[in-house]
């Protein structure tokens, strides 16, 4: 029965992201070159392009328009009805020169403006087949050595790619992402917000931080056709910072289908988890060389209610680990047991996870699934998992149900081993 509630709730917010989806009223066409923008990828564009999106918005909307170019801007901010459409020869490009990043506040947290925002708008769509592209080796470069750099808030500031904050009814879609300085693209208490037919990208080496997408305390979030290849989480889902003193609004009710998922870190819930995150739904999802491909994680200084979440119908190859879920990130596991701690309001509770039909080959590590002696992952089942691994899959501090869960391993370690309090019942 617990399945078979996953999966409506699943349908349930399927049709509200949909909402989205109709293309907005034509309205106003400003084309950014009639407002001053010279698009030869020197000359710094962003005054006339903000001008573009405020003509369309002033009009009550319409389509902001970037024609074959490449328009070098700082930060600008896209607005309430307005298409903004890099057609397939033109390209959007950060600027390399820091100073055009001020200071700011967002997402509770002294930062620097990302390169494209969208703050308490709604009925925005970001299409055309072109490209918007961070350029962020100044900031790679800039942060290369220093500790905590991947945390939002730290005295080495970097800006996302898009932000879309308290927003609602957004369509990002062909397009190409690429190269932030920080977090790609981050729906901020959001809600009803579609990527598809899209591309994130970023190196897989030396672009620290570049998540694809990180839905961040928001609803109603649908990825579908989204390939991503990038330097960390390919989707990080996420809901308030480490040691966050709250109030955190949970992430829930996000659809994830037919996605192809390279280089990267691979589907994460986690780890900033303070406000919680339920009904997460992954179909038909590919992992090829990422680092991880299942990941759930937290630990007791960012967790809360993680719950209602299904995988089904994923693929995966050269994964170093095919399925993590643990409770001591950034460790996967204890040396050992440890001793319970009291539960208190950022405990981890991990419950209600389904896995199912999962082919993985190639792996380094089959997986593991870890939680905290005082806070069991429980209720978990894995349905057809089929693992082919070096090293075999661990357990511990958790309460698992298999239905043809299958792990060949080449180290000679066995298939399934147990720690604390782990243990594993088939399913009859």
């Amino acid at each position: 029965m617990k399945q078979v509630r996953v999966s409506m709730a699943v349908m349930g917010f399927a049709g509200l992201v949909l909402s989205a989806l109709p293309a907005l009223a034509a309205g106003k066409i400003c084309d950014v070159r009639k407002y001053g923008a010279k698009g030869d990828g020197v000359a710094k564009d962003t005054a006339a392009v903000q001008s573009a999106i405020d003509a369309c918005s002033v009009a009550g909307g319409g389509t902001v328009v970037l024609k074959a170019g490449k328009f070098v801007t700082g930060p600008i901010e896209i607005k309430s009805n307005v298409t903004f459409d890099v057609e397939k020869d033109a390209a959007l490009l950060g600027s390399v020169d820091r100073a055009d990043y001020p200071k700011a506040m967002r997402m509770r947290q002294s930062t620097v403006q990302p390169l494209v925002a969208i703050t308490n708008a709604e009925h925005v769509k970001i299409t055309g087949g072109g490209v918007i592209d961070g350029r962020g080796q100044v900031w790679w470069d800039y942060v290369k050595g220093v500790k905590d750099a991947g945390v939002l808030g730290t005295d080495h500031p970097r800006p996302m790619l898009l932000l879309i904050d308290h927003s609602k009814h957004v369509v990002v879609e062909q397009v190409t992402v690429q190269n932030s300085g920080f977090w790609q693209i981050v729906p901020y208490y959001a809600d009803d917000v579609v990527f598809q037919y899209m591309k994130v990208l970023a190196p897989q080496r030396g672009a620290p931080n570049t998540d694809a997408i990180d839905p961040f305390s928001s609803s109603n979030i649908k990825i579908d056709h989204v390939f991503a290849s990038v330097g960390d989480d390919n989707v990080a889902i996420k809901s308030g910072a480490i040691n966050s003193p709250g109030p955190d609004a949970p992430s829930h009710d996000i659809l994830i289908t037919d996605c192809v998922f390279e280089s990267g870190h691979g589907l994460s819930i986690g780890s900033e988890v303070a406000g919680g995150v339920q009904n997460v739904h992954a179909e038909r999802v590919s992992f090829k060389g990422t680092d991880q491909g299942i990941r759930v994680k937290s630990n007791r200084d960012r967790g809360n209610d993680i719950s209602n979440l299904s995988f089904k119908d994923i693929t995966m190859d050269g994964v170093k680990v095919s399925i993590l879920i643990s409770e001591y990130y950034p460790k996967v596991m204890p040396e050992g047991p440890v001793p319970a701690e009291p539960v208190q309001r950022l405990t981890p509770h991990f419950h209600n996870i389904r896995i199912e039909n999962v082919k993985s080959v190639n792996s380094e590590w089959a997986g593991v699934i870890v939680g905290l002696p005082e806070s069991h992952v429980v209720d978990i089942e894995l349905k057809n998992v089929d693992v082919q691994a070096t090293k075999g899959f661990q357990i511990g501090y958790a309460e698992v149900t298999t239905d043809g869960f299958k792990v060949t391993t080449k180290d000679g370690s066995k298939p399934v081993s147990f720690g604390p309090d782990g243990s594993v019942k088939e399913k009859k």
